[in-house]
């Protein structure tokens, strides 16, 4: 069967997601508004792995539910990057733990504007972050600013 001779989804509505065979082991990983990302094994290059994209999902989930109580406290220019640490299971073929690690420049806050921030971070993402909320019963997630645990 070739892509054009496949029959068209019945499905397709916001927030659907499809993967198109573009080789061995490789997909083309497509938005409904069509935007890609090129999924595959670690070796092949410019392509991101299932086990990545799940990862990825996680770090721009709490990214973005944090996203605007840290403007609203550390200014709308402030800089974050957020690591998803976490090696699969090889004999089980799954995850049992990610870690979530969210760096800030946190330079001039006072102990207890740091604990307010932390607090709120921690709701922020435990309310939002629909990915976190989705595996958290599959999958131990942890997450830390700075090095302190939330």
């Amino acid at each position: 069967m070739t892509a054009s001779s496949l029959p068209q989804s019945q499905h397709i509505a916001a927030g659907s997601v499809s993967a198109t065979r573009t080789g061995p082991r490789t997909y083309l990983g497509r938005t409904e508004r069509g935007d890609t990302v090129q999924i595959g094994p670690a070796d092949v290059a410019g392509h991101i792995t299932p086990g990545e994209l799940l990862k990825l999902a996680l770090a721009g989930c709490a990214g973005m539910s944090s996203d605007r109580v840290l403007a609203r406290r550390l200014g709308d220019d402030y800089e974050t990057e957020i690591w998803a640490h976490g090696q699969s299971d090889e004999k089980e073929e799954r995850y049992f733990a990610i870690d979530e690690e969210i760096l800030l420049d946190l330079d001039g806050l006072s102990e207890e504007e740091l604990a307010k921030l932390l607090a709120v971070v921690r709701a922020s993402i435990d309310r939002s972050c629909t990915v976190a909320r989705s595996v958290k019963d599959s999958i131990a997630l942890s997450k830390t600013v700075n090095g302190v645990t939330l």
